[in-house]
């Protein structure tokens, strides 16, 4: 999930502009988030020099916007430059220190880089922001950050908090499913895989925990069931390769 953090800040990046009210009187500002949005094009097309110049365009119209900011750390980091990427990171939570994007991204990239302790403070922070409207995303996202660094029972804490706030986010219980079967807590993972599936559509990852949850319950006809559905819905997932390994090294 932590890659998928970056892609929705991707998302987010992309859909931000200016009002139009607020564009005529600062040209400079409208610019640079311009720039910004054309950066994330680039880089999601991995044309890396031509997104690394738009975001350099846009630093230099307006350093003090937060999506300008947002950009460059996501930027730096697909180039590899994480020094320069943490710090952009940083600078946007500085223009806005509430911002509870800013507050996720830079956790996120703590967490992607190994720094667990302070990426899961980072979500913490932001879930305990009262102007963040979806704590139960930085929940979620702690508890993915304790799975990182196999601190199973922290991650499951958070995850459980996640679940007191809202009880209808999908990913919660994709990952909750995870960490039970980590634990060896298989019946309860059974049940969110089984919450997961009733709220959102299947996914390469999600059909394959399910599989491996069966298993681990000695139910093969229902890891069947879950194998099929990954061979016929998503053939040439990475996904399926794991579960063709298995099974070749399991048989039977």
């Amino acid at each position: 999930m932590i890659a998928r953090m970056a892609a929705a800040l991707v998302a987010l990046l992309l859909a931000t502009a200016a009002p139009a009210q607020e564009a005529s009187k600062k040209p400079l500002t409208e610019a640079a988030r311009v720039n910004a949005r054309l950066a994330m094009e680039y880089m999601k097309r991995d044309q890396l020099s031509v997104a690394r110049d738009k975001v350099e365009r846009a630093l230099a119209q307006n350093p003090k916007d937060q999506t300008v900011q947002l950009a460059a750390g996501l930027v730096y980091e697909r180039l590899l430059d994480t020094q320069r990427a943490e710090k952009h990171f940083r600078l946007a939570l500085r223009a806005d220190a509430d911002s509870q994007e800013a507050q996720n991204a830079l956790g996120a990239f703590l967490c992607r880089h190994r720094e667990f302790a302070k990426g899961e403070a980072m979500f913490l922070k932001a879930a305990g922001n009262p102007l963040y409207d979806t704590p139960e995303v930085a929940y979620t996202n702690a508890g993915v950050c304790a799975r990182s660094a196999a601190a199973l029972e922290r991650a499951e804490k958070y995850l459980r908090q996640a679940l007191t706030v809202s009880s209808t986010y999908p990913e919660t219980f994709l990952q909750l499913a995870g960490v039970l079967h980590d634990r060896g807590n298989h019946l309860q993972a059974r049940a969110f895989i089984e919450r997961f599936l009733a709220a959102a559509p299947a996914t390469s990852d999600v059909l394959l925990l399910g599989h491996q949850i069966e298993m681990a319950l000695n139910d093969r006809a229902a890891a069947a069931v879950y194998s099929e559905r990954l061979r016929k819905e998503f053939p040439e997932s990475v996904q399926l390769r794991v579960l063709d390994d298995i099974e070749r090294r399991n048989p039977g």
